[in-house]
Parts: structure tokens; sequence; C-alpha cells
């Protein structure tokens, strides 16, 4: 008997030393949850991947049980756990605060980089985001608490073989089926090539995504097999090499002979991309090499060179959207958006990157990635980026100013911008000085127009040298409330006066940008007063929708619109591209889809600058070398990357297809090819490779020198 009540205890000791192990697997599983919880807006809570989650943070949480247990000093055991413990909340709070700020999760090596600046720019909105996340913030002080309280039972004196055994093997058993289910599942991608922080954590969870970050950024994000997307040009009519033809040309059923239809050439260059790729023994480049040589190129139309020689300003507009527009409001960006082109499918689509994303967008016709745990711009910055604007045009003899008006060393913004070519200021401390705002957050558009329009417009006028200037604004900038927001105060009056039922975000967002409206009417009034306005071209776009409308439990951009929908969906990213110019007489109406990247490659042919098409992912949105029904590799083509985590939507002339219900609903009257979805599915995600291996390889380096 006594044998029996001794084994007995025995068992039962062993029993309460085994669940005091699992303190640390269900704390981390704790956490993950939690942050799955408070994430309800992006994420649907019960899905499969909750089971990798629960398996890595099982692996994690016995791997951190394992290690304390094993060391011999039992104090400094707990103070590790407690260190440890406190580090979580730190990390799941930062990424919970940058998830209600951004509407993103960001990588270790973002968050590293932003921290200072954050703290020091955006103050007060760090901390009106921490407000945001308090109830979160609680929850996850739980687990520290619990093992305050029983730390000395969570870590006892001793410990038996068999419990260690069981650690390891539970640690090695969860970890080997997270990876696998994780590498092999439908969202096997995320972990892989197509890895960034904000589109793992849903299906993996936060501290294996960090995991991954730190890796990739060491070893490098794994590559696609980028052979899979080379084209094939054998279906659809379609030609790697096209010949010249013609466009417009009408037949006339009377006996006047004809003028012969123009004949317009390709935005190509001589360059031989067969020889290049038998010439390297570099699988990467070889790959792209026959990727871009078996593109179809943009033909050239007939707005090819219409502004050759003419100047050029360019906005890129902080959180910018149409919807608050109006002829008495706003009469400056009235005329702007309903004068000159007026594209009526124009969209900036989420790239995952904030403000930073939207900008490499606009100007470098590719698409914005994440490369080894930075933001693409980082790699850009050090690469050779021939068709940039800045260096197109200074090429040409043009000045290149730029400027922004809140810090000029923000986002690297300095190394960039010099990289694209711009000779660039910056606020705060970076050459650009405003007399009123210098100090405000955020800064007023209108001062900086005013501080830096008169130079190149005057150097044009009396001494004709042209110019391409380029602005990043920052009056639109979220938090919109009347507290913090210096540019919502200023125009508080204007924006309630004619929004006096709209909730306080809705007239804070209208007065920032009346800031911009400002801005614009001044710089038009310049240019026509100056004379030039018939020899300057106006582009504005923004950087990416307003998502600081948008809180875990309002959508007040929807208010703005008056429609509903979501951030998985399109039609969320729809939004304005401004191109003015005096010498438009009439309105020239574009319903062609078309997004951000396509700036770079229009302008490029607006301006007949030298440039070959194949090697912009974006494309000339007057190119008409395609049939709207059929595929074809410079089709247009609006691609929605990874968004937020929910796969690829695209959008063509044939239809749209969503990603997030993996639809397709063709447009009215249209009918496709039965292969059309996966083709151009296929098309899309080549697009997103090679766009991150142009700027991870320094391609255009290697092409051109």
């Amino acid at each position: 008997m006594k044998s029996y009540k001794k084994s007995n205890k025995s068992n039962e000791n062993i029993a309460l030393k085994i669940l005091y192990v699992m303190f640390f697997p269900l704390a981390m599983l704790y956490y993950e949850l939690v942050l799955r919880a408070f994430d309800g807006k992006f994420t649907q809570f019960f899905s499969l991947d909750l089971i990798p989650i629960i398996l890595f943070a099982l692996a994690e949480g016995l791997f951190v049980s394992l290690v304390l247990n094993l060391i011999p000093a039992k104090k400094v055991s707990r103070i590790i756990g407690v260190v440890l413990l406190s580090l979580t909340v730190v990390i799941f709070c930062i990424e919970r605060g940058c998830r209600t700020l951004f509407g993103l999760y960001f990588g270790a090596g973002t968050v590293g980089a932003m921290t200072g600046d954050a703290v020091g720019e955006f103050g007060s909105y760090v901390w009106s985001g921490f407000l945001k996340i308090i109830p979160f913030f609680l929850l996850s002080l739980v687990p520290l608490a619990v093992f305050i309280i029983f730390q000395k039972k969570i870590i006892g004196e001793k410990s038996d073989k068999i419990v260690y055994i069981s650690t390891g093997a539970g640690t090695v058993v969860c970890h080997a089926a997270a990876v696998l289910l994780a590498v092999f599942g439908s969202a096997g991608n995320y972990f892989t090539h197509d890895f960034t922080a904000s589109n793992a954590i849903p299906h993996f969870g936060l501290m294996p995504t960090l995991r991954m970050d730190i890796e990739y950024s060491i070893i490098g994000v794994p590559e696609a097999e980028l052979g899979n997307f080379i084209e094939d040009n054998s279906t659809d009519g379609n030609s790697s090499v096209p010949e010249e033809n013609s466009q417009n040309s009408d037949s006339q059923n009377n006996s006047e002979t004809p003028e012969p239809p123009k004949v317009y050439g390709f935005n190509t260059m001589d360059i031989d991309f067969d020889a290049l790729a038998a010439d390297t023994d570099d699988k990467t480049l070889k790959s792209m090499h026959e990727y871009f040589g078996s593109l179809t190129p943009s033909q050239q139309n007939e707005y090819t060179g219409m502004f050759k020689d003419k100047n050029l300003i360019f906005l890129t507009a902080e959180a910018f959207s149409p919807y608050f527009i109006s002829k008495e409001l706003t009469p400056a960006l009235y005329r702007l958006t309903h004068e000159g082109f007026v594209f009526n499918n124009y969209y900036q689509p989420d790239w995952t990157m904030s403000t930073v994303g939207g900008e490499t967008a606009n100007l470098t016709g590719i698409i914005p990635s994440w490369i080894n745990g930075n933001w693409s711009s980082v790699a850009a910055a050090k690469d050779y980026m021939p068709f940039t604007l800045g260096n197109q045009f200074s090429a040409l003899g043009y000045s290149v100013p730029a400027w922004h008006n809140h810090t000029y060393s923000y986002y690297d913004r300095d190394k960039y911008l010099k990289s694209f070519g711009f000779d660039y200021k910056g606020g705060r401390g970076g050459g650009l000085e405003l007399p009123i705002s210098g100090d405000m957050w955020p800064e007023s558009d209108l001062e900086m127009i005013q501080a830096t329009a008169d130079s190149y417009i005057n150097d044009y006028v009396n001494n004709g040298k042209k110019f391409c200037a380029y602005y990043m604004t920052v009056s639109g900038h979220t938090e919109y409330n009347f507290g913090g927001n210096n540019m919502a105060i200023r125009n508080k009056a204007a924006a309630q006066t004619a929004y006096p039922n709209a909730s306080t975000a809705v007239q804070a967002y209208v007065a920032c940008n009346l800031e911009l409206e400002y801005a614009l009417e001044y710089l038009m009034d310049k240019l026509e007063a100056s004379g030039i306005a018939d020899d300057t071209l106006i582009v504005m776009s923004a950087d990416h929708y307003p998502f600081g409308l948008v809180s875990e439990t309002e959508d007040y951009y929807n208010e703005l619109r008056g429609f509903e929908d979501t951030e998985f969906v399109t039609s969320r990213y729809k939004n304005a591209l401004i191109m003015w110019s005096g010498c438009i007489e009439e309105p020239i109406v574009v319903d062609t889809p078309c997004s951000s990247i396509d700036i770079l490659p229009t302008l490029s042919n607006l301006f007949g600058l030298e440039y070959d098409s194949r090697l912009m992912i974006g494309r000339d949105i007057f190119a008409a070398n395609y049939e709207p029904t059929k595929y074809s590799s410079c089709m247009p083509l609006v691609i929605f990357a990874n968004n937020h985590g929910q796969g690829n939507s695209w959008i063509t002339e044939a239809g749209v297809y969503e990603a997030s219900t993996k639809t397709f609903t063709p447009n009215k009257g249209v009918t496709v090819s039965s292969d059309y979805v996966s083709r151009v599915n296929r098309l899309v995600q080549g697009k997103i490779n090679y766009s991150k291996q142009i700027l991870a390889n320094d391609y255009y380096r290697v092409l051109f020198g």
C-alpha cells in the first residue's frame, strides 16, 4: 500500500511539474490569441491559420521552459523569465500599436528604424496610439503577473529527466509540425518568397514571424522559381518583338484618297536580352533577362511626346482622396480633376508600407516590396535608377528640385530621392525653412509651395531653364482631430461649415486637405500669372488612401465617400490621378484601369523620354496594342499585391478579380477564355517577383552599367 501511495504521489508531482512547464507555452499561446482577437477587423479568428499559430506558440514556450529549467541558478532563471515576459509585452504592444495606427504590422528592422523618428517627430501621435491599445496592454500583463506570483513553482529547484525529455520532444514535434503546415499550407508563399511581417503574422503568429524576419534579413528571403513566370507568347497573338503598326486607321467610304495611317513604334531600347541570358551563369539574372525579353512592349501613340520640352511639377499627396472635392470648397482641385486628363479608373493600392510604398510606386513604376526586411526604397537608394524622372530630366539639362515639408531624412528620403536624381531639400534641418509651420505638426503644404515655387518658375521665365519639380506633401497626415493636428485646427471653420453634420474625424480630414487645396491654388495662380501654365504639366497622386480615418470600431472613410466597403476589396483603393496643363483645351477622359506604377511610364511617353517599357512593371496608360478581352503581357493591369494577406487582387479591362473571395467578375458583356484568370494571376505574381528582383539585384546597373 505504501508503495502504491508513494508511486501515486510521485506521479502527481510529475504531473504538477509538467503543468508548470506548460506555463510558458500557454503564455505564448495567450499572447498570440489575444493579438488575433484584437485584429478582428483584418483577420477571421477561427480559421485553419490557428493550427500553425498554436503549434508555433507551443514550440516557442516549450523551448523557453526547457532552457530556463536547465539553468542551475534558479534565481537567475526566474529573473530571465521576468525579463523575457516583459520584452514579450513590449513587442506585442508595439506591433498592436502599428496595426492600430497604420493598419499594418512591421518587421523588426522597420520598427527599429522608425522608433526613434516616430517618438521624436510624432510624439503626440504615438501617445494617442498607446491610449488606443490600453485594453490590449492590460491583458498582455496577465502572464507576467502570474509568473511573478508563481515563479518559484513554475521554475522549481529541481526537475526530473522525464520533464526535460518531454519538453524537448514537445518542442521538436510542435515546431516541425508547424513548419510543415506553414510551408505546404495555402499561405506557404507568405512563409517564403512573399514574406512580409504584415502578411505573415495573421497566418503564423507574431513571434515566429519576427524570428523569420531577423533570419531573412541576414540570409535573404527565399526566391520564387522565377522561370515559372517567363511569358509564353504562343497564344492570343502576342509577340515579344512586335512589328510597328498603325492606330486609329478609320476606313473612308468616299472618293477621296485617305491619308496613310500613322505608324507607331514601340517604347523599347536596343537591348539583346537573348545574348545577355546566354552570357551569364547567374541563375537569377538569366531568368530576369529571359523574362523581360519575353514581354510585349508598349506601343507609342498619339500622346507620345505631347509634352516634349515642357516642364513638370509632380506631387505625392499625403493620404489624399478625391471624395471631398467640390467646385465651391476646393476650386483648384476641382479644376485639376475635371480639366486636363480625367482618369476615371485610377487606383493607389495598399503596398503594406504606408507613405514610402506609395511614393516609391509613384516614382519608379515598380511594385514596392519588402527586400530582406526593409522597404524597397532602401534597396533603390543604393541602386542605379536611370528611368526615374529626376535622372531622366537632369540628363536633359532640366533643374530637378525636390522638397518635403516634414523631417527631410524620415524613411531615408534624403537617400532614395538622391538616387532618383533629385536635388532634394526637406524640413527640420534639411534646407527647407518654413517660417510659421516649421515646428508644427503637420507642416503646411501652402508654405512649402510659397517658399519654393518662385525659384524654378522665375528661372524658367528669366533664363529658359526648364524644370522637373517634385513635392512630397504632409498636411493631410493623420491623426484627424482638432486637438493635435495643426492643419486641421488652421482650417477648422471652413471644413465645419462645409460638413456641418459630419463626424469630427471627417471634418478634420477635410480641414487638413484644405491646406493642400490652398497650396495648389497658389501654384496654379503663379503658373498662370507667369504665363507658363501652357508649358507645364501638373501631376499628383496620393501615397495611400486615408487609412487614418479607419479605426478598430469605426470606418469614417465610408462616411466620407457615402458608400461601404472594406480594406479587402479593390474599390477601397480607387483614387484620383491628376494630370493637368493649361495647354489642354478640353478634358481628355480616360477609362482605362490604371494605378500608381503606371505614372512613370506614362509620363516618360508623354515627354518623349527614352525608356524600355518592358523594364517597367507599370505601363503607359495610353498604349493601345492589346485587345480588351484577351490576355496580353502589356494589357492594362491594376495590381493589389498581397492585400492584407488575402492574395493578389487585380483589375483589367475585362473585369475584377477579388483575392479575398477568389472570384472574377467580368465586366458587362465581356467573355474571356477559360484560362484568362489563371494566366493573369501568373502575370501578376511574375510582376511582383520581378519588381523585387530589379531592386535586389541592381538590375538596371547590370544592363546599363
